[in-house]
């Protein structure tokens, strides 16, 4: 029986990547995003080029019974699960008071429901397995407070905290990996309204970047790509924390 890894939001961006990684490195996949038709695409082109099982399974994590009919498509189709990577999730901008409080709410659905819920469902499924793993995309922002894109920077140290945690009760069992990325070349500026931001004008990753160190480094708790990204959290430890908050506020104008 194969043993497949699941990754979400694979669309596009650094989920699009992961999936090429997995691929190249010799993982059958279940790709899974709303755009069925860029899945159904990507999978031809991973099938053909790497001769590996490609299945797809359109889905919308903001809902969720979404989440819900994507684990139970997994388990009645009896796919079996050696992977699960969490990489759904988007962003937003501006102050927090000023923003559209449905958007807000849905990146929590997003971003920290539909990962615990569908990392709960499909746990039992991966403990079957060999050498199983979890990887969470997570971010740097998850190490500081993000004034202007407060609910997002909440969100991944939501995911952080949560996949530490969850590496130490599954030692031994199931490996557990936070990839924290930087910013990336991706749709996600765009999409969080963050394009012009100082943050993006620094400098970014590109998607197959972060994709290939994640890949490379799964079986690590906390995955930091580039030399930059691991000082910027370097330095966030030895800064006053209200001293980085004025900071953070004004990169992501």
């Amino acid at each position: 029986m194969s043993q497949y890894t699941l990754i979400t939001g694979a669309s596009s961006g650094i989920g699009e990547s992961l999936a090429r990684e997995y691929a190249e490195s010799g993982h059958d996949l279940i790709l899974t995003a709303r755009r069925t038709d860029r899945l159904e695409k990507l999978a031809a082109e991973l099938r053909e080029r790497h001769g590996r099982s490609v299945e797809v399974v359109s889905a919308d994590l903001g809902d969720p019974s979404g989440v819900a009919e994507l684990a139970d498509t997994v388990i009645a189709r009896d796919w079996g699960l050696q992977g699960l990577v969490n990489n759904a999730g988007f962003g937003d901008s501006g102050p927090f008071a000023k923003r559209p409080r449905e958007k807000q709410l849905a990146m929590i659905q997003v971003n920290v429901t539909a990962l615990v819920d569908l990392t709960h469902r499909l746990l039992p499924q991966l403990q079957r397995a060999q050498a199983p793993f979890i990887l969470n995309v997570a971010s740097v922002a998850a190490f500081q407070a993000g004034p202007n894109m407060a609910v997002y920077y909440a969100s991944k140290a939501f995911v952080l905290s949560f996949s530490e945690s969850l590496a130490e009760e599954l030692r031994g069992r199931v490996s557990v990996s936070a990839l924290c990325p930087g910013p990336t070349d991706s749709e996600f500026a765009e999409r969080a309204e963050a394009s012009k931001a100082k943050l993006f004008k620094m400098g970014t990753m590109t998607s197959q970047q972060v994709a290939e160190i994640g890949v490379k480094n799964q079986n690590r708790t906390i995955v930091i790509p580039g030399v930059r990204n691991k000082m910027m959290v370097w330095s966030g430890k030895v800064t006053p924390r209200a001293l980085l908050r004025r900071v953070a506020y004004r990169i992501n104008r």
